[in-house]
């Protein structure tokens, strides 16, 4: 018997339906899942039937919990390129489904992580649920926050997305409308009506006649401290700060961001950073490309994954150890163009 696609398509009315399904790895993505995608927004792009697209995954567990993040591992390790292929048809993904011209409906529904934010914070209609939890953790398994996330997280109120790329903090839905990675709450018992809406009437209309108010959330009580503290200019300043603020929250903060990999914290800030100050999207991809292409090689990826998925000892060996000893010749060298650069620039709006 053979297996059933990763990802299912289909037409309901004037609704183009992606459901992702690998329900079993929380709709993890990978090569094939993204190409199938990107296929079927290209098709109906162009077809009078769409009116407006839905992105949905499998399962009670959540829309997607990132890249297949084993697969990316197997091939680090062994010198491989398949990731570079991967990563490159994933961001022109993220950034088709930022410029496209049809409504794309998001539900951010149960667990979205990393690539799961990439193919759902970046549509024009973002839904969250009472079950919603979103985080870009990456810097826990020395990685950076991706799939457009710099651009994201560079752009929310204040300093908040450097509290959440820095942290790897997970969100409810409160505080993923407050940092701008989604637009409305839906309880998750009212999706499946929603759906029927969504096939025959506006995208706006069907949602908002669905929506209720958000409730309270965390992030906005604590701006005050994660302003002034995440301004600084580098991670040793930015922990100085936490570490000696009156809030329990900001040392708590501090401590999560003392356990990251000292590379991967510091790539993550200058990433960020940077793209506060790049032209669009597709700019912020074409540098995450270049830092994802570097940190693919680096031993602190290998042994993120390592501790964290492979062998789960959640007991890291970074190097360096600590931020003291991050060359910072080595982390430009991540930033510097080169020959195998992605190119976003050559696709047209959709």
């Amino acid at each position: 018997m053979s297996a059933p696609p990763p990802v299912l398509t289909r037409l309901t009315g004037r609704l183009g339906r992606i459901t992702l399904n690998r329900p079993r790895a929380i709709n993890a993505l990978t090569t094939e899942m993204v190409t199938i995608m990107q296929q079927a927004l290209d098709l109906w792009a162009a077809s009078d039937r769409v009116r407006t697209v839905l992105i949905t995954g499998a399962g009670e567990r959540g829309l997607c919990a990132g890249g297949d993040i084993r697969a990316i591992h197997a091939d680090a390790v062994s010198g491989g390129s398949a990731s570079l292929d991967f990563w490159a048809r994933e961001y022109r993904l993220n950034a088709t489904i930022a410029r496209y011209r049809k409504p794309i409906v998001a539900w951010m529904d149960g667990l979205v992580m990393g690539g799961g934010i990439g193919i759902s914070a970046h549509a024009g209609i973002r839904i969250v649920t009472e079950r919603s939890r979103l985080s870009m953790p990456e810097v826990g398994i020395g990685f950076h926050p991706d799939i457009g996330g710099s651009w994201l997280l560079s752009h929310a109120p204040g300093q908040v997305g450097t509290h959440l790329a820095l942290t790897g903090t997970s969100i409810g839905a409160a505080d993923a409308v407050h940092a701008g990675l989604a637009d409305h709450f839906v309880p998750a018992a009212r999706l499946p009506r929603l759906a029927g809406a969504l096939a025959g009437a506006d995208a706006a209309s069907a949602v908002a006649s669905h929506a209720l108010a958000v409730p309270e959330g965390e992030l906005a009580a604590g701006r005050e401290w994660i302003d002034r503290c995440y301004a600084a200019d580098s991670v040793p300043e930015i922990l100085d700060r936490l570490r000696s603020d009156p809030a329990p929250a900001a040392r708590a903060a501090a401590a999560e961001i003392a356990a990251k990999s000292p590379t991967a914290l510091v790539v993550t800030l200058r990433s960020l950073r940077t793209a506060a100050g790049l032209p669009s999207l597709e700019a912020a991809l074409e540098q995450e490309y270049r830092l994802s292409a570097a940190m693919l090689r680096s031993a602190d990826f290998a042994e993120g994954v390592r501790a964290q998925l492979i062998d789960k000892d959640r007991s890291p060996r970074w190097k360096p150890a600590d931020l003291a000893g991050v060359d910072i010749d080595t982390i430009a060298g991540y930033f510097a163009p080169t020959a195998d650069d992605l190119d976003l620039t050559a696709t047209g709006p959709r």
